[in-house]
This record gives C-alpha cells, structure tokens and sequence, in this order.
C-alpha cells in the first residue's frame, strides 16, 4: 500500500538564527496490488470476451452427376460480364451485340438489377425469377466477383449462375459494347 516515512526524533538541526528546519517527508506508494487487479481484469475480459464469427455467403454448387435443363425465357436473363477497372458490362438475354457499361456504384450495377426484376415481375408475376448470369474477363479481379455476389445479396436475387466469357461477348467489350457484324441467330 501507501508508506511514508517519518523522520527520527532529533533529526530538526537548527540552522542559523534559530529557525527549525524540517526535513522533507517522501512517500513510497506499493504497485503490486495494482498490477494484480490489472492482470486479473484482463484475464477476465479476454475469457468472456465473444470473438466476432466470420459470415460467408452460402453457395449451392451443382452436383457433379446431376445435369437438369430447364427452359429459361431470354427475357428473364440478366448477362453481367466483370472488366479491368471495375467496370461491368451487361445485356439482356442473347442482345450481345447491344451492351451496356456500368459500375459497382448503388445508381449502377444494382439499379440495374431493380429494373431487370421489376420488369421480370411484370411478365412473369414474380421478380425472383429473375436470372443473372455472371462472367468475368481475364482482366477482372477477385474483389470484382466477391462485390457481384454481395450485390445479388443486397438485391435478393435467388437465381444466378457463374460462366465462362464467349468470345462473341470479348469482341463486342473490345469494341465498346457493339458487334461489327451481327451474328444470324442474334438478329
């Protein structure tokens, strides 16, 4: 705890005219105490401290055995290719030749998503069924797939798919979204 120390008896000197002089007192103050009561409340806030758990998106994979075709109208389908720079290129289903740029922007990739599901809800009755079809180029990263797949969790879309890039779609981003010749089976 807390010590002072008080002087011997006989320790006043006097100096000079007859002044008494005292000697100073100095204190000596124990830590130990302290630094238990500080190591036991860190004990006790790092056992009952809950860690954050991790929270990942749940991913259904395919079975490898299983092959189920469906029949998906064209008008359901969202195609969204992810560039270099965090651009995005979309089109609605098989109009490869008409694409449109966008970003990861709340105005962008998500207000497109809200347009292509209130019109599928329009046709359809229900905009879940709308169908997104991801890809990415050579060119894009991962924080671009990982940002795709929190925006069809922010938009509640239940059904999208992850492909690989044709290279009709690689012609028409090489040339700003427009084909120079127009595929037969697109027109």
């Amino acid at each position: 705890m807390a010590d002072i120390q008080t002087p011997d008896k006989g320790s006043h000197s006097k100096h000079g005219k007859g002044k008494v002089r005292s000697k100073k007192m100095s204190t000596r103050v124990d830590f130990t105490p302290m630094v238990d009561l500080a190591f036991l409340l860190i004990s006790f806030f790092m056992l009952t401290t809950t860690l954050n758990k991790p929270v990942a998106m749940e991913l259904n994979m395919p079975k490898k055995d299983e092959t189920v075709k469906t029949d998906v109208k064209e008008s359901q389908v969202l195609n969204v290719i992810l560039d270099k720079e965090d651009k995005i290129w979309y089109y609605d289903g098989r109009v490869v030749y008409d694409m449109q740029k966008t970003d990861f922007s709340a105005d962008g990739i998500r207000d497109v998503i809200y347009k292509k599901q209130k019109e599928v809800g329009q046709k359809f009755g229900d905009p879940k069924k709308t169908i997104v079809i991801i890809k990415m180029t050579e060119d894009a990263n991962y924080k671009n797939m990982v940002d795709i797949l929190d925006e069809m969790d922010i938009t509640d879309t239940k059904i999208y798919a992850i492909q690989d890039v044709a290279d009709l779609e690689l012609e028409a981003i090489a040339n700003g979204g427009k084909l120079d010749v127009i595929p037969e089976g697109l027109q």
